[in-house]
């Protein structure tokens, strides 16, 4: 039975995905800051994935390492008046090297697992390709997670580890305030299926969950 490892999944997305998978028969370990009720068919790792000392490595093997836990939090904030350091700081430990700690913490079990996976939520905001302004922080972190993702790619592709990088959507989250235009099962269904289709030939992929290729 493969068994997959979805960072950041007690709500939204991540909470779908972990449904998700669920369904499917998978052996599901989910993480979340805060401790979570005994699930069946789920363990829960409580994990603060900024803390070096929170991640602790699996035995065994993983076939699909999903690193979804992330942050926005300069909502409001105006150039000149805003943009903290502290957003700063909080959101890149976040978004960039807790995604980076996660994947180092499991590598070992993703290299003893043949046709092993990681996928990393980004989000189309990474992209240089739109710049209409605002939510520096956020976007700037994604940017660099999908940085990581990519060059992750090609130095993991000798061990055999497909690497992915992916935009959920515009998803009616807490994070969108419950405004996007997709439900968090809908964009889920999505990304399963991009995750299932993730090979060391499309490795570095960036795409959307409806299946796009995303332009960086």
């Amino acid at each position: 039975m493969p068994r997959v490892m979805i960072i950041g999944a007690n709500r939204g997305i991540g909470r779908a995905l972990l449904d998700g998978y669920l369904k499917k028969g998978w052996k599901c370990i989910a993480t979340s800051r805060k401790e979570q009720a005994p699930e069946e068919n789920v363990t829960w790792i409580k994990l603060d994935i900024r803390d070096p000392n929170s991640h602790i490595p699996l035995t065994g093997e993983l076939d699909l390492l999903i690193c979804n836990a992330g942050v926005f939090l300069e909502r409001g904030a105006k150039l000149g008046s805003g943009y903290d350091a502290n957003l700063w700081a909080d959101t890149f430990s976040t978004n960039v090297t807790g995604t980076y700690l996660a994947i180092e913490t499991q590598i070992n079990v993703l290299k003893a697992t043949k046709n092993s996976k990681i996928a990393i939520i980004s989000s189309q905001m990474a992209s240089d390709t739109t710049a209409p302004g605002g939510s520096y922080i956020y976007r700037s972190s994604k940017a660099a997670s999908l940085n990581l993702g990519r060059n992750l790619a090609t130095d993991l592709k000798s061990e055999g580890i497909s690497v992915g990088i992916y935009h959920p959507g515009w998803v009616q989250t807490d994070m969108t305030g419950n405004a996007g235009n997709l439900t968090a099962s809908e964009s889920a269904a999505g990304l399963i299926k991009r995750f299932t289709a993730l090979s060391i030939e499309t490795t570095g992929c960036f795409e959307t969950w409806d299946g796009n290729i995303h332009p960086y």
